[in-house]
């Protein structure tokens, strides 16, 4: 009997206070974890675009160049493995980036300067066509790349998210060890969620 009569008198404040505090901490860790989520999203473009340039700096690495005279007979001539060169200017530059999205075009990845002596993306074959949230820029070891042992690549994307002017950066980074390139396991991360 005193619990149905409980029943019809509803509930204390103490209880409804107790319950939207709860709803309010509910809350409070949904927006956080949202937040966190769509930040890690943005930063998946910058990781996956790093790996596939990573792995185009191998490949072109790879790729042998000689020279282009006709060789006289009983002659040779040496196998050249160099890395490509450094690129002209990061794509895009950072202050297109800045809290936004740049929706690059087939120049920006294909610099004159770059196309003409064969390095940075136009060697690498790497562009992208989707809009970016991140300023990508590759150093290939010199202006013309090299072939010299311990000589390291570095390819970098830096992003502002949101728009506050501190950048989040990350870097693969590649050395020439026993004649081949090799990657390090992992990104450098700096800032990533900015």
């Amino acid at each position: 009997m005193a619990i149905r009569k409980r029943l019809q008198n509803g509930f204390t404040l103490v209880e409804l206070m107790i319950v939207v505090a709860i709803v309010g901490v509910l809350a409070v860790l949904a927006v956080y974890g949202v937040r966190k989520y769509i930040a890690n999203a943005k930063t998946a473009e910058a990781k996956n675009s790093l790996g596939q340039i990573g792995k185009d700096a191998v490949t072109a690495f790879e790729g042998e160049r000689m020279a282009s005279a006709v060789l006289a007979v009983t002659t040779s001539t040496d196998v050249v493995r160099k890395t490509c060169g450094n690129a002209a200017a990061p794509v895009p530059a950072l202050t297109e980036i800045v809290g936004k999205k740049y929706q690059s075009n087939k120049v920006d990845w294909s610099n004159a300067t770059d196309v003409l002596n064969n390095r940075g993306f136009p060697c690498l074959k790497f562009e992208l066509t989707a809009p970016q949230y991140y300023s990508y820029d590759y150093n290939g070891g010199g202006v013309d790349g090299t072939s010299t042992e311990a000589a390291e690549i570095e390819a970098s994307a830096q992003g502002d998210l949101n728009g506050d002017t501190v950048y989040s950066t990350f870097k693969v980074l590649g050395k020439i060890q026993e004649g081949r390139l090799t990657l390090a396991p992992a990104l450098q991360e700096i800032s990533p969620e900015e």
